[in-house]
């Protein structure tokens, strides 16, 4: 997925993942995933993405800071 901040692109293609979490079976209505990625200037982003019932039901690039970065790993642990 590729994203633009502050005229800079990002495609996570090109990051790399620090952590993935899924819910749920593949096909689960109810399932999703969130995956941390880093990318190369050191930008974090959590991508999402999740069925028609899940809390992500649209797939979706969102940066980070680095307090949420850390509160997210902590959350995920």
């Amino acid at each position: 997925m590729k994203k633009t901040v502050k005229g800079k692109s990002y495609d996570t293609i090109e990051m790399s993942i620090v952590k993935k979490v899924t819910s749920g079976a593949y096909g689960d209505p109810a399932g999703y995933e969130e995956t941390l990625y880093v990318a190369e200037d050191g930008t974090y982003f959590l991508y999402t993405n999740g069925g028609a019932e899940s809390k992500y039901t649209a797939e979706k690039l969102t940066q980070m800071s680095k307090a949420k970065v850390e509160a997210w790993k902590k959350a995920n642990a």
